[in-house]
């Protein structure tokens, strides 16, 4: 079904303000034309390339259309001033990355003044729909090609294209110089040492940009010469901004073995974004005419994207923290890898590790019991429930020992690390994703069981102990009933409470893996090693030592930490809050359970026993679920992978669990090998 768009009427209105309002046009013809090209849905991409088919067939079927055209935009541009535009929008500002933020979470609140001399301004008024960009971003560069050659064609309006190509250049100076005092920064170069050893060609490619602008410069064009003689060659120019572009790259592999911060991450967006840009200026100055109109539908389409996201904080947090995040769940998805065992060996030491975590736990279970014992002040109590959980859980690392809802946080980094790898066939892929996730399963089993099945018989016999030689129970009548009525996931918020044990749990996973990353960044264990004082109080061996313990260790240490002090400090925050906050986590809910049934008066029904076991099972799955499906959304958008084919990989792995059961809770003899038949996977980078 052909569309039909009517725009001879406002050809017709164009020419005529073109002949008598040459200087003082008005741009609602713009924006009265993108509105009629405006999509109705701007994901449909049919509708998309029928309009825009359209709108270049009326260029060369309507008399001196694409003439009109040109001199009416031509016109209307010069109006305003450039040069801003071309340089600054879409490009993050040098402020930094706080004081942008600052600002920008300031102009929700008192708007920015808009100067509608801008041709930003104009920008906004035009493609004044949020949704323009996706629109725009779905024309192909070949339409982009076509409609720019129709609306060149003519050699007219000579000064107004000149004074175009004038703003251009002064943006292209703006940008060069930039790029060259970003090279200059102290982080940046102490991210990349070698810029000091050899010319940067951060500032190489300023003498040759000065040196394209001066011969451009020196080229006079009179009448309709600008469309024969050959520019200014830029050759080289282009050619050091590849190699700029090779430093960053240097400096983004390098942020695995160095650490990155914020403001890196900063500089390095701001760099990518003004190479980008001086390149695609280049392009439409000097390049040829096919590279030229391509490169016009790229600037239009960064410009109108740019409207909208230079002014969000959401657009501004997106940018900044890829780099951070991916470092994070890369130092979480090497830990990952450690908690994932493919054979007995690895399965039997999990259990072991697991086992002595499910002493310690029961432990801090009954200490936490006896705490509530006392009176205290809210924050008083909660910072003795933190610290018993806090050195508790560091306890358990220091002595390599497992919590097993700790795994889910790591090992969903280490499984988007597997997706984002591109290794054999796309099934292969999924065979190996599918295999690491059984694998994953069989170690959670297994470290679950190592931590229940010791934490119960070792609360059990605390209570038995403190029953035998004080002469009452652990805790009242009263306190079992309550602690067994918490379980009741039917009764009671167990099972919102163990989301927000999982949430807590996701958390102390980024936190181990910023800290992990600080310790590299900051060169924490060398920094240790050099302080005077721990010199004289331990000595050069000792504090060797003890610094690379710490740099190996202070993200977890950290994690464990602070995690502790989540869990313990959680239900008091609840308290000042009103609100029903509070954390169940399942290898304390099973100390508790046991802990409960033998304190309670009379013999427990088997009913509340059933009831209060299935809750603890089910505050288990919460927490594991919470945390992994969690870490897995960051991991997956840090290294910008989207994964589309949950469904068959689920349909392969509950295949292998029909056919093969004990895969998923014994190892097998061979290395676990699965045969996919399916869709497999498909990874696809923004």
């Amino acid at each position: 079904m052909p569309m039909h768009i009517h725009l001879s009427d406002l050809y017709a209105n164009m020419q005529e303000q073109l002949e008598h309002a040459p200087t003082a046009l008005d741009g609602q013809l713009a924006i009265e034309l993108v509105d009629r090209l405006r999509p109705s849905d701007t994901k449909n991409t049919d509708e998309i390339y029928k309009k825009f088919d359209v709108f270049v067939q009326s260029l060369l079927i309507t008399p001196n259309a694409a003439l009109t055209l040109q001199a009416y935009i031509l016109r209307l541009i010069n109006q305003y001033k450039q040069s801003g535009l071309y340089s600054d929008s879409g490009i993050l500002s040098q402020d930094g990355f706080w004081n942008q933020l600052s600002k920008r979470m300031g102009a929700y609140v008192l708007p920015s003044i808009i100067d509608h001399k801008d041709l930003r301004s104009l920008i906004g008024q035009v493609f004044h729909q949020k949704s323009d960009k996706y629109w725009l971003d779905a024309i192909d560069d070949h339409r982009w090609e076509q409609l720019f050659q129709i609306i060149g064609q003519s050699n007219g309006n000579i000064e107004y294209k000149r004074a175009i190509y004038a703003e251009m250049i002064k943006a292209i100076t703006v940008l060069s110089y930039r790029i060259s005092g970003i090279g200059l920064y102290p982080e940046f170069i102490n991210a990349q040492p070698e810029l000091t050893e050899y010319e940067s060609p951060f500032l190489v490619q300023n003498r040759e940009i000065v040196d394209f602008i001066e011969k451009y410069k020196q080229q006079h064009y009179t009448g309709h010469e600008v469309a024969v003689i050959e520019p200014p060659d830029a050759s080289q120019a282009l050619v050091m901004f590849d190699q700029c572009r090779d430093v960053v790259l240097k400096i983004r592999r390098a942020t695995k073995r160095i650490g990155v911060s914020l403001s890196l991450t900063y500089l390095l967006s701001l760099l990518e974004q003004c190479l980008d840009r001086i390149e695609l200026l280049l392009n439409i100055v000097v390049a040829d005419q096919n590279l030229r109109h391509r490169a016009l539908g790229e600037l239009l389409k960064d410009i109108t994207e740019a409207n909208y996201s230079e002014k969000s904080v959401r657009a501004l947090l997106s940018t900044n923290s890829e780099l951070v995040a991916l470092q994070v769940t890369e130092n979480a998805s090497k830990t990952g890898e450690h908690y994932v065992s493919t054979d007995k060996k690895g399965f039997l030491g999990m259990y072991k590790a697991a086992a002595g975590a499910g002493a310690i736990i029961a432990i801090m279970a009954t200490l936490k019991t006896l705490a509530a014992r006392f009176t205290l002040a809210p924050l008083m109590q909660a910072f003795v429930y933190s610290m018993n959980y806090s050195l508790g859980f560091v306890l358990i690392h220091i002595l390599h020992f497992t919590v097993a809802t700790k795994q889910p946080a790591m090992t969903a980094a280490a499984l988007a690390a597997t997706v984002q790898q591109r290794r054999g066939s796309k099934n292969a892929q999924l065979a190996e994703l599918a295999a690491l996730i059984i694998n994953i399963v069989r170690t959670q089993f297994i470290a679950i069981l190592g931590n229940i099945s010791i934490a119960i018989p070792v609360a059990a016999f605390i209570a038995f102990l403190w029953q035998m030689n004080l002469h009452e129970p652990l805790m009242t009548n009263a306190k079992a009933a309550k602690t067994l009525h918490d379980l009741n996931p039917f009764t009671s918020l167990a099972v919102p409470h163990a989301a927000i044990a999982g949430v807590c749990l996701f958390l102390s996973g980024l936190i181990a893996g910023y800290f992990d990353n600080m310790a590299v960044y900051r060169k924490v264990g060398p920094r240790l090693k050099m302080d005077s004082r721990l010199l004289k109080l331990m000595g050069q061996e000792r504090l060797n030592k003890f610094a690379d313990y710490i740099e190996r260790n202070l993200g977890a240490l950290a994690g464990n930490f602070l995690f502790g002090i989540m869990l313990g400090s959680m239900g008091t925050i609840g308290f000042i809050l009103g609100l029903p906050l509070d954390i169940r986590h399942i290898a304390f809910a099973s100390a508790n359970f046991i802990q409960g049934l033998m304190t309670i008066n009379g013999s427990p029904d088997i009913g509340l026993i059933i009831v209060s076991f299935m809750g603890v099972l089910l505050i288990g799955l919460t927490n594991l679920f919470v945390s992994f499906t969690l870490t897995i959304i960051v991991a997956l958008r840090a290294r910008r992978v989207r994964f589309e084919q949950w469904k068959p990989l689920a349909k392969l792995v509950m295949t292998h669990f029909l056919t093969r059961p004990s895969d998923f809770f014994w190892p097998p003899k061979r290395p676990l090998e699965i045969d996919d038949q399916h869709p497999s996977i498909e990874k696809t980078k923004n």
